[in-house]
């Protein structure tokens, strides 16, 4: 008999009643459109459903309405509402709808599954619940361009000095003062120290001594680096040949090529003692891998930030310095034109291209901080002193992370850049995303907080994320579309404001590369280092070049090319530079002093004894000598006068085989190398069977007849 039970099989029926009368819920709140299974509304929706319909419904899901309405209309789903209904048809419908288990339902024809598998089901229809309610939350979707945006507020921008360069702004400096700034004393020092030291310890014990370096010769140096940048060869010994096609007598009047290839060889930013030291750490923490071009490195790094305080828009890139060297050092990258080379994090200025900060990249740090490699370089760059607050970075999508812009935030340094889609932080909802049909211009948006998400269709799609901007500020660009009949028309489409902006101030390090590449020192030399020397000589005569136009501008001056500035620094490098004859006190660079001879007695002198004579004013004529004979005044010493002399008598250490080529310079006649000087005008002159400068020079000036 089915009234023949007992009450515990009876709660057990009001318990599997209630179980399915839930999932039938969670399955019909899955579908999209449809209410909830508990309200009347739907109740009534289901019982008027035409046949059609139902036809229509695919049939997984029309087994479980028929489940749901064979629980929905019995006596047992609805005895909360009419608590009155008799408990033996509840007994009689939970035979019928609840089959035992192996066996199949009358109407789905499915088995029913273990308590296990309805648990597992229930999760998922849970979770697929969840996911639903997350994606109808006003605040989790993409937002269109009509839907307003709160714009932030705008950063108060308050540095600690007066932005541009920190010099006298109303004295006219020189490119020689603007370039010692960064090339001071201290640093022209600490190389000829430098060097010095590792050239004694290269040629001891060889034939040739090392001839030591001097303040003059490193300026003389830094000067044909330059030089060779605005004149670039294949082969350095190119600039000193004197053949009709290299011709050039600047080099050899500023410094010999063996001069000048010695110091390239032995050049040094660092002491070579300490350099030995760092060997002896190798494969340690504690071992430098940029120990040879300190000291050198931190002086320029401390005159780029010192002279200069940068305006609101800043930003931060890589810069690679093309190298083939084989060190663990060298980096690559594939999206930048030279991409095997040293790389190196630059923040720049925005509007002047002036670089602000730099440091080399070395490798991964002993103690990372765990929030990686860009975020650590970023706060490297901006821990410059007195930078103040209120200024707007700019970043790629290297750089961008919301970790990374809200801690810049807490610093008052706001951000915008592109972004990548796997980073930690960004949106991941889908709900009213763009899709492959989406028009050109379409602007979708997200913000969390302080960060702006922004996505803007453009040729492809774009991501960013700022903390400075509202997503749409009535901003256009213009784009060519092609219309409907395939003709190219321009089009004004929306652009965000944050893309605008990051277009207009994201090239400052780009700008700073562009006017370092128009004349690049850069040389090809067996030692990494030396690379990045030629690089420092770039930043700072770039930067020197900037402090330039930023003065003229604040005096209202007129400004010079880059080539011009670089060419008066040359001629004033050579100036404070050594003269061609290392050995000798003289400076070979000063007009002829010719010796005067007087006339024994005032009368007329032949033509051949005038060899020696020089041309003297009236004022010390004796009285009554004709005005055709200059008289000259008797020397002191016999035999000085305007006669000959070999430059390897003034030199020591000379080897005998190389006496007579030894220290041969220019002659300022035919420009030809010569051993022979004039030891009374200090030029150099040709003095060979072949040629005879020495006389024609002196004739051409009046010195001899």
């Amino acid at each position: 008999m089915l009234l023949s039970e007992s009450e515990d099989e009876l709660e057990q029926l009001h318990s599997d009643l209630d179980s399915e009368s839930s999932n039938c819920s969670l399955e019909d709140d899955y579908i999209p459109g449809r209410l909830s299974r508990g309200s009347d509304q739907e109740d009534s929706t289901d019982e008027d459903s035409s046949d059609e319909e139902w036809d229509n419904t695919p049939q997984k899901r029309r087994a479980s309405r028929k489940r749901c309405r064979s629980v929905s209309a019995s006596p047992a789903s609805s005895s909360l509402k009419s608590p009155s209904k008799k408990s033996p048809h509840r007994k009689k419908i939970h035979f019928e709808s609840t089959p035992k288990k192996g066996t199949s339902s009358p109407r789905t024809g499915k088995t029913s599954s273990t308590p296990h598998r309805k648990n597992e089901s229930g999760k998922k229809r849970a979770e697929r619940r969840l996911v639903t309610e997350e994606e109808d939350d006003d605040g989790d979707r993409w937002r269109n361009i009509d839907e307003d945006d709160v714009e932030p507020p705008q950063p108060r921008f308050r540095p600690e000095r007066d932005v541009g360069p920190q010099l006298n702004r109303t004295a006219n400096y020189t490119p020689l003062e603007l370039f010692q700034l960064f090339f001071s004393t201290t640093v022209i020092d600490t190389l000829v120290r430098n060097t010095n030291a590792y050239g004694r310890k290269k040629y001891q014990g060889q034939k040739e001594s090392w001839v030591p370096v001097t303040t003059a010769d490193m300026y003389s140096f830094i000067c044909l680096v330059l030089y060779m940048g605005i004149v670039p060869l294949k082969t350095l010994k190119e600039f000193w040949r004197g053949s009709k096609l290299f011709s050039l007598p600047f080099p050899a009047s500023v410094m010999p090529c063996r001069r000048f290839l010695a110091i390239s060889r032995n050049l040094h930013m660092n002491d070579p003692a300490v350099e030995a030291a760092n060997d002896q750490k190798k494969g340690t923490l504690e071992y430098d891998r940029l120990c040879k071009i300190k000291p050198l490195y931190k002086q320029i790094v401390e005159a780029c930030h010192t002279f200069f305080h940068p305006h609101q828009h800043i930003s931060i890139d890589e810069r690679m310095v093309a190298s083939k060297a084989r060190v663990g050092i060298k980096q690559y990258i594939k999206n930048k034109p030279t991409k095997w080379g040293f790389k190196l994090f630059v923040l720049a200025d925005s509007v002047c291209g002036y670089t602000l900060n730099f440091f080399v990249y070395g490798g991964r740090d002993s103690v990372p901080t765990g929030k990686g490699l860009s975020y650590d370089a970023v706060m490297r760059l901006l821990n410059i002193p007195f930078l103040g607050k209120g200024y707007k970075l700019y970043v790629d999508n290297f750089y961008t992370s919301p970790t990374l812009f809200l801690d810049l935030l807490q610093r008052k340094i706001w951000a915008c850049g592109t972004i990548r889609c796997n980073v930690a932080g960004y949106p991941r909802m889908k709900k009213n995303d763009m899709t492959k049909k989406t028009t050109r211009g379409t602007i979708r948006w997200i913000r969390q907080g302080e960060l702006l998400f922004v996505k803007w269709l453009d040729t492809r799609e774009v991501t960013m994320c700022s903390t400075i901007h509202k997503a749409y500020s009535n901003d256009t660009a213009k784009r060519k579309i092609k219309n409907a009949d395939g003709q190219w028309t321009v089009k004004q489409v929306p652009i965000p404001g944050c893309i605008k902006d990051y277009n207009r101030h994201m090239g400052g390090v780009d700008l700073s590369d562009a006017l370092i590449g128009y004349y690049n020192v850069l040389h090809k030399t067996q030692r990494w280092y030396k690379t990045l020397f030629y690089h420092f000589v770039d930043i700072a005569t770039v930067n020197a070049f900037i402090l330039h136009k930023e003065m003229c501008k604040l005096q209202n001056r007129p400004t010079v090319r880059q080539k011009n500035f670089r060419e008066q620094l040359i001629l004033s490098l050579a100036e404070i530079g050594s003269t061609p004859r290392r050995s000798a006190p003289q400076n070979f660079m000063l007009p002829a002093s010719p010796i005067k001879v007087p006339l024994a007695s005032p009368k007329k002198v032949a033509p051949a004894s005038l060899s020696n004579v020089s041309s003297a004013s009236p004022s010390v004529l004796p009285p009554g000598s004709p005005s055709t004979v200059p008289p000259a005044k008797a020397s002191a010493a016999p035999g000085l006068g305007h006669l000959p002399s070999y430059f390897v008598e003034q030199m020591s250490n000379v080897a005998p085989r190389d006496r007579a080529t030894a220290g041969r310079r220019a002659c300022v006649v035919c420009k030809r190398k010569s051993p022979v000087y004039c030891s009374t005008c200090q030029k150099t002159l040709c003095f060979t069977t072949l040629r005879n400068c020495y006389s024609e020079w002196h004739r051409s000036n009046s010195i001899c007849i």
